[in-house]
């Protein structure tokens, strides 16, 4: 074999150092075992399960499994009657559990615990009592509230619903409706002393038959007695032009009914500006054509700064031919 000649020997250190780092490149990785411990000796572990916060759930006391457990605190009484009940505080977590009770609306202000704070060991279920005492003048029908269970980082609402007897009155009245772009706005009223769940039928007519048609539903709400809500109704295929008339109903159990609507005028902002735009254009076109014909019509001069033909040609400037007579020299006859 020839020896390698002088540019070969040049590139065989180029060579070999390339195939080591390629080989470098391509060995194992060491394993997980020989990675070094942490700065204070031990072990990198993963953190045990359940270290986070402990979970818990406060409702109604009583009603067996959790899937037949009470939704609220219902009670019955009479103006100027104490009501019983116990609210349920479980806490399913491995670490003490304390908690502060309050009520919160007008019922919840009638609520008194036996103890404002609960401390709940762990995996534990507490019931704590609680007394709720209706006002001597109290208005007989529905009253709602809520008790708030907090625990410094989260809070738990159950729902209090009561009833105080005596004669009820179920009124309802839906007012200040108005239309905004596709938006309908309205407010609901409880006139009467009744707990009220409303039921909202909308209707919209524009000039040319119904543009909208729901027929009544149930609201997401309980109006409280004297309680005022603002709601609004979106309508996001609302015409772009016409004129149109929006009606609402209102209806709620007891014979509470009402009824209000709202008118309102849809143009398109765009088109009528080109439109303005463009009968302002015709008009001024159609006013200066009359003027013209008008003014050739009659003969009129032309309006000022209009030349005519015969002024734009050249002109030459003409003196009157004097006739002469005989030429008469002065002086004496001889």
């Amino acid at each position: 074999m020839s020896p390698p000649t002088p540019r070969l020997r040049r590139a065989l250190p180029v060579l070999t150092t390339a195939l080591a780092a390629l080989l470098c490149v391509l060995a194992p990785l060491p394993a997980a075992a020989d990675a070094p411990a942490a700065a204070d000796g031990s072990a990198d572990t993963a953190p045990a399960v359940g270290d986070g916060p402990a979970d818990w759930t406060a409702r109604p006391a009583g009603g067996g499994a959790d899937r037949e457990a009470r939704p609220y605190v219902y009670l019955e009484g009479t103006p100027g009657t104490a009501l019983q009940d116990r609210l349920a505080v479980t806490n399913s977590g491995r670490a003490p559990l304390t908690v502060r009770l309050r009520g919160d609306g007008r019922a919840g202000a009638w609520i008194g615990f036996a103890a404002d704070t609960v401390t709940v060991p762990a995996r534990t279920r507490a019931e704590v009592p609680l007394a709720l005492t209706v006002p001597p003048d109290a208005v007989p029908g529905d009253a709602s509230g809520e008790v708030v269970a907090d625990d410094g980082e989260e809070e738990i609402r159950v729902p209090v619903r009561v009833r105080i007897g005596g004669p009820t009155l179920a009124a309802l009245t839906v007012e200040d409706v108005e239309i905004s772009g596709g938006t309908i706005r309205y407010a609901l009223v409880n006139r009467g002393n009744a707990l009220l769940e409303p039921r909202l039928a909308v209707r919209a007519d524009g000039m040319f038959g119904t543009l909208l048609d729901r027929p009544e539903r149930p609201l997401p709400l309980e109006l409280a007695p004297g309680r005022r809500v603002e709601r609004t109704e979106p309508w996001p295929d609302a015409p772009a032009l016409d004129a149109v008339t929006v009606r609402l109903r209102v209806t709620a159990p007891g014979g509470a009914r009402d009824e209000a609507e709202a008118s309102a005028t849809y143009i398109p902002v765009a088109p009528a500006v080109g439109g303005g735009l463009l009968v302002l254009g015709g008009l001024a076109l159609f006013g200066s054509g009359a003027y013209r014909r008008r003014c050739t019509r009659r003969g009129d001069p032309e309006p000022p700064g209009a030349e005519s033909a015969d002024d734009r040609q050249p002109t030459t400037e003409t003196r009157p031919l004097v006739k002469a007579g005989p030429l008469v020299k002065a002086g004496a006859e001889s």
